[in-house]
C-alpha cells in the first residue's frame, strides 16, 4: 500500500477544475477519480472535498446541476464554468512552472555540485 501525500496548499482546487474539465461529475466521482488516476497517493477526504467545491462554486469556477447518478441517487454535477477554465490554464501553466523549477533545483543536488 502506497502512502498518502499532503497536497500543497491550493492544489486540491486545480485538481478540482482538472477533474470537472473532463465532463461533469459529482463529488464522489471526483475524489475517486483523482484517487485511481494518482494510483491512490491522492486521497481526498469529505472534509476537504466538499469546502472546495463550495468555494469553488462561489468563485464562479464551477456551476452544478442537481441530477441522478448511475446508481439513482440525486446528487450534485459540477462542470466548469469559462471562468473556470481559464483559471484552470493559468493555474497549470504556473504550476508547470514551480515543478520544472523545483526539479532543476533536485538535479542540481543530485549532481553533487
Amino acid at each position: 500500500m502506497r502512502p498518502k501525500s499532503d497536497l500543497p496548499q491550493g492544489t486540491l482546487d486545480l485538481l478540482i477544475l482538472k477533474i470537472v474539465a473532463l465532463g461533469p461529475v459529482h463529488g464522489y466521482a471526483i475524489t475517486q477519480r483523482l484517487q485511481q488516476v494518482s494510483r491512490d497517493v491522492v486521497q481526498v477526504p469529505q472534509g476537504s472535498l466538499y469546502p472546495a467545491l463550495h468555494r469553488l462554486e462561489s468563485r464562479g469556477l464551477l456551476a452544478a446541476d442537481w441530477k441522478e447518478t448511475e446508481t439513482g441517487r440525486e446528487a450534485k454535477f459540477y462542470r466548469l464554468t469559462r471562468k473556470g477554465r481559464a483559471q484552470l490554464e493559468s493555474e497549470t501553466a504556473s504550476w508547470q512552472r514551480l515543478a520544472s523549477a523545483v526539479g532543476l533545483i533536485l538535479r542540481l543536488s543530485e549532481e553533487g555540485e
